[in-house]
């Protein structure tokens, strides 16, 4: 239902809405600024860009729906997911026996028009709508916590005592304990929890707002809306989460972290519980840390060609030390608990020191820092080196003391594994010198580094090609000719193949997710540190410098492997810049 600018350009002519001279003026500006006519039009200030697409539904004979006022049935808005909704910009609003009436931005969407229409099995009549519209209806979603859980959470939440945030300050302990205990809060918070599990989330944010009460899951790193709650149930479920977690009741002026254990449909899982005072009320989030977990691979992680070679020599060295980098949620933890459990044979004695401890591993001695009694990293490790271990994990490297202590494991015949937080693999090297470690020792010891993201990975999707300027454009960013080479060489594209030639993908609806991801994949550099680096290290080069001579040694930057996987159809361009820029 494509509309030719000749179209609009006649419709605009003959309709009056113009004089001449500003119809000329108009086609003038366009021309110069290489600009279309309705662009123009929209950038001069004559119409708005939903004025135009009112003039668009009249020029196609589409009807154009208006919904901002209109309160759609939330069983015939539900029937298009709340992600497809706001990816697509298409609202189902009206129902029929035979046909679904669906409000959009752009009726060429056909990918999301098919996705609906396998969906629901009725006729799709695509109509015109504006943003305004768009916006009012994605308001109305309350995703699919309350399609699913919503008469459960809606009917304990009338049983429930609301509670005002400045008097539950006033309530005692053994009050707020009632409170947390009532029958409708366990029910909520086991409900939202079973939810959470489900849904595949790893963490739940509690969030009190003005007048409401938020909550939100992230999933496959990102963070959605999963349900609204009355304001006034935020303090029995606040109380609630800390009986669980074993936290103060009475204390809502200072944060608090705790931890406890669930079970749902024969899946342990850990949570750990922090709670923020905010201007209203306290704010809790909950991480879920799944404990038992198998199948670990390098290659099912992300891992591949030389980088996959370069991990798998250094876990084969007696000492030294391999270090994963990388922000929260990264990844770092799940691809050393994979080195471990590779490395994991009777012949080995591996013990480990963590917070928390995130997988429970068969014939590895794991034990938990729990810093209120003084056993942290730094304790921790001093006792396992008496322990008589060939591997050590040290769950993170956050002081010099625990670095120093690494460090000397290492140098004394044992291997050790650690994850520090950079933003690179080469920013491993001078944090280490930050935390006052000698040159000479880390050049030493440390053998491998490895900096990783998480990126979604695509269920659904669609092929394109990139334009000449787009390949420009992704030339500024990364060394496409680094990237063609290794992906000649490990055959995933033929040898003379050139950009303009090589598919990409886009997200696109599919029975598994509605947005097209599901699941994430690791993107990784892996830094050897040769001896040309070790020289450079020696004489105090900049993370930068190190990065470039890890790059002349053949290393893929995160980024880069990032486009390698998106050119293999595991995730998307766009997923691989989101993520290394944040």
């Amino acid at each position: 239902m494509y509309i030719e600018e000749t179209q609009l350009d006649n419709f605009i002519r003959d309709s009056g809405l113009l004089t001449r001279a500003e119809f000329e003026e108009i086609e003038k500006k366009a021309k110069e600024r290489h600009m279309t006519f309705s662009a123009a039009l929209v950038a001069e200030g004559k119409l708005t860009e939903d004025d135009l697409r009112k003039v668009e539904a009249h020029i196609l004979g589409i009807p154009f729906v208006d919904l901002k006022a209109q309160r759609i049935d939330f069983d015939t808005l539900s029937l298009i997911p709340e992600p497809i909704a706001r990816n697509h910009n298409i609202i189902a609003f009206k129902r029929g026996d035979e046909a679904l009436e669906v409000a959009m931005l752009d009726t060429d969407d056909l990918a999301a028009i098919e996705f609906v229409k396998k969906k629901v099995r009725l006729k799709i009549l695509p109509r015109l709508t504006d943003a305004a519209s768009i916006k009012s209806a994605l308001l109305q979603y309350q995703k699919s916590l309350k399609a699913e859980f919503g008469d459960l959470i809606q009917g304990d939440i009338g049983d429930i005592k609301g509670i005002d945030e400045a008097k539950s300050e006033e309530l005692s302990t053994s009050a707020l304990k009632k409170l947390a205990e009532d029958v409708p809060v366990v029910r909520i918070v086991d409900t939202l929890l079973k939810h959470a599990i489900l849904q595949g989330a790893s963490d739940i944010h509690v969030e009190p707002l003005e007048k409401e009460l938020l909550v939100r899951y992230r999933i496959d790193g990102i963070l959605h809306d999963a349900m609204i709650l009355p304001k006034n149930v935020g303090s029995s479920i606040t109380a609630r989460i800390k009986v669980l977690s074993n936290l103060k009741l009475d204390e809502k002026r200072l944060p608090q972290d705790g931890r406890f254990k669930v079970e749902i449909s024969g899946e342990k899982v850990s949570l750990r519980v922090s709670t923020l005072p905010t201007h209203f009320g306290e704010k809790t989030v909950m991480r879920l840390l799944r404990e038992t977990a198998s199948g670990f691979s390098l290659e099912v992680l992300g891992f591949h060609g030389d980088a996959l070679e370069l991990v798998h020599n250094a876990m084969k060295q007696k000492t030294g030390m391999l270090l994963t980098t990388g922000p929260t949620g990264s990844g770092k933890t799940t691809t050393l608990y994979t080195v471990v459990d590779i490395l994991n044979t009777p012949e080995v004695n591996i013990s480990t020191i963590e917070d928390p401890i995130e997988y429970q591993m068969p014939r590895v001695n794991q034990t938990q820092v729990k810093p209120e009694i003084g056993l942290d990293f730094s304790m921790g490790l001093r006792t396992l080196m008496r322990q008589d271990p060939d591997i050590v994990m040290v769950g993170e490297i956050r002081d010099r003391e625990t670095a120093s202590l690494a460090i000397n494991a290492s140098l004394t015949g044992h291997l050790v594994l650690s994850t520090l937080h950079t933003n690179s693999a080469a920013g491993a090297l001078p944090r280490l010198v930050d935390m006052k470690i000698e040159p000479f020792l880390i050049v030493s010891t440390v053998n491998l580094i490895i900096g990783q993201r998480l990126v979604r990975k695509l269920v659904g999707k669609e092929k394109f090609f990139l334009s000449k300027s787009g390949i420009e454009t992704l030339g500024k960013t990364v060394d496409l000719g680094h990237i063609l080479f290794a992906l000649k060489n490990e055959k995933v594209v033929p040898k003379d193949a050139t950009w303009d030639k090589i598919p990409f993908y886009k997200a696109a609806p599919a029975e598994e997710s509605k947005d097209g991801y599901k699941g994430r994949v690791g993107i990784y550099e892996v830094l050897k540190v040769t001896p040309p680096i070790k020289e450079m290290i020696i004489h105090g080069a900049t993370a930068i410098q190190v990065e470039d001579q890890a790059k002349k040694d053949g290393m893929l930057t995160m980024i880069e492997d990032g486009i390698f996987k998106a050119v293999q159809g595991l995730t998307t361009i766009e997923e691989v810049l989101r993520v290394v820029s944040e």
